[in-house]
C-alpha cells in the first residue's frame, strides 16, 4: 500500500492547470473546457479547506487504484492556483509509467475518473488537477521552452507562427507564456487537431 503525505499550499497565481478533456469532443465542449481551466481564482481560507477535502477524497480513490494495481506511490495533496492538485510520486523510477501512458493519455483518463469520484462524493463539480510521476510538470517545462522559441520567431519575422496540435492543457501553457511575453495568441481548429497561433504585437 502506498504512503500518503499531505502538504497544504495555497497559491493565488493564475491557473496553469490541465483540463482533462477526452480526446474527441465537440467544439462547444472544447471552448468550455479551455475557459474553465483558464479561470483566475483567488482562494479564501474556507475555499482552501474545501479544496483540501477534495484532495483527500481524490487521494483515497487513487490509493484504492494503486492497491488494485499493486503499485506503490506517495500521494501529495496541494491547493494551487485556486484548485486542488494531487500528485502521485514514484517510489521507484518507472513504476508508474503505465498510469501515465503514451503522451499522458492514461493520466488524462485517470484525472477524469478521479474528478468524477470527487464529484460523486462532494456533490460539487471538481476542477482537480492530477499529475503522476511528474509527467505534467516535465511537459509544462518543455512546452514553455517551445513556446519561447515560437515567440522569438514571431518577433523576428513579424508574422504569425502556427504551432503543432496540442491538448487543452498544452495550449493553456503556451497561451500563458505568450501573454507573459506581451504577444497575443488564439486556438484554432478542431479537436484533436486544435493548435495555437501566435501573433506579433
Amino acid at each position: 500500500m502506498s504512503d500518503q503525505r499531505t502538504e497544504i499550499v495555497v497559491d493565488k497565481a493564475v491557473d496553469d492547470g490541465f483540463s482533462g478533456d477526452s480526446p474527441v469532443e465537440s467544439a462547444e465542449t472544447v471552448v468550455s473546457a479551455e475557459a474553465v481551466d483558464s479561470e483566475e481564482v483567488v482562494a479564501t481560507e474556507e475555499d482552501a479547506e474545501e479544496m483540501v477535502d477534495e484532495g483527500e477524497v481524490a487521494a483515497d480513490y487513487l490509493e484504492g487504484l494503486l492497491d488494485i494495481a499493486d503499485l506503490d506511490g506517495d500521494i501529495d495533496i496541494t491547493v494551487e492556483n485556486g484548485r486542488p492538485a494531487v500528485a502521485v510520486i514514484e517510489v521507484n523510477t518507472g513504476d508508474l509509467a503505465s498510469l501515465v501512458g503514451d503522451d499522458g493519455a492514461v493520466l488524462s483518463a485517470l484525472q477524469d475518473l478521479t474528478r468524477l469520484a470527487v464529484t460523486r462524493e462532494t456533490g460539487q463539480r471538481s476542477r482537480l488537477m492530477l499529475d503522476i510521476a511528474g509527467h505534467r510538470a516535465t511537459r509544462r517545462a518543455e512546452l514553455q521552452r517551445v513556446a519561447r522559441h515560437a515567440i522569438d520567431e514571431a518577433k523576428a519575422s513579424g508574422e504569425p507562427v502556427r504551432m503543432a496540435a496540442m491538448t487543452p492543457f498544452e495550449r493553456k501553457v503556451v497561451h500563458d507564456e505568450v501573454a507573459a511575453a506581451g504577444l497575443t495568441s488564439e486556438s484554432e481548429g478542431s479537436e484533436p487537431h486544435r493548435y495555437v497561433v501566435i501573433t506579433p504585437a
